[in-house]
């Protein structure tokens, strides 16, 4: 029964980071279709308030809840809970953190919900852009840690987190060069 509990965990751990990664554009494009003229930018503001709702309540709020209700299910059924405290379990206990973190992340996405449908656009699209990739982080922190477990030290783990973290950041940089200069 567990490998149908992990079926099921991943999958809708798969369909949370979908919600995950697209709300944030749903911010940009918002936020930009602001600096059009109207009726352009009443209506586009509006068709995103509409996109919002549907994905962050229909898909995003939905696979995060039961993410989290199946991963306490392998937890427990598959006695993961029983090693997260040892040297062996410390990719899991550290990958828990990391669950949290992500946990956080979409509280804070909450909160730009509420915002927007409000009418409300406190930050600019390339500040949403930096925040969008803040789920990609943690996405990659985790499967490293799920997939390759104890095999790699903290250390080089951290690095690997770092330089990736440096390559986005200088990638969200240079489109925003690009895009500027057109």
């Amino acid at each position: 029964m567990t490998l149908y509990f992990k079926a099921l965990h991943i999958i809708f751990v798969v369909t949370w980071f979908a919600g995950l990664f697209y709300m944030p554009r749903f911010f940009i494009y918002a936020t930009e279709a602001g600096e059009k003229g109207e009726p352009e930018k009443t209506i586009l503001q509006n068709q995103f308030k509409i996109m919002m709702k549907r994905l962050w309540y229909g898909i995003t709020w939905p696979s995060a809840v039961l993410t989290l209700i199946f991963g306490t299910i392998v937890l427990f059924d598959a006695g993961w809970y029983t090693i997260v405290f040892k040297p062996e379990g410390r990719w899991l206990l550290i990958k828990l953190i990391f669950v949290v973190l992500l946990y956080i992340y979409h509280w804070s996405l909450q909160v730009l919900v509420n915002q927007e449908i409000k009418g409300i656009y406190r930050y600019s699209s390339q500040q949403l852009r930096i925040w969008n990739e803040v789920a990609t982080i943690i996405l990659i922190a985790v499967v490293m840690l799920v997939t390759v477990k104890s095999s790699i030290s903290m250390v080089w783990g951290l690095i690997g987190l770092t330089l990736f973290i440096i390559l986005l950041m200088s990638a969200i940089r240079i489109y925003k060069i690009l895009r500027n200069s057109k």
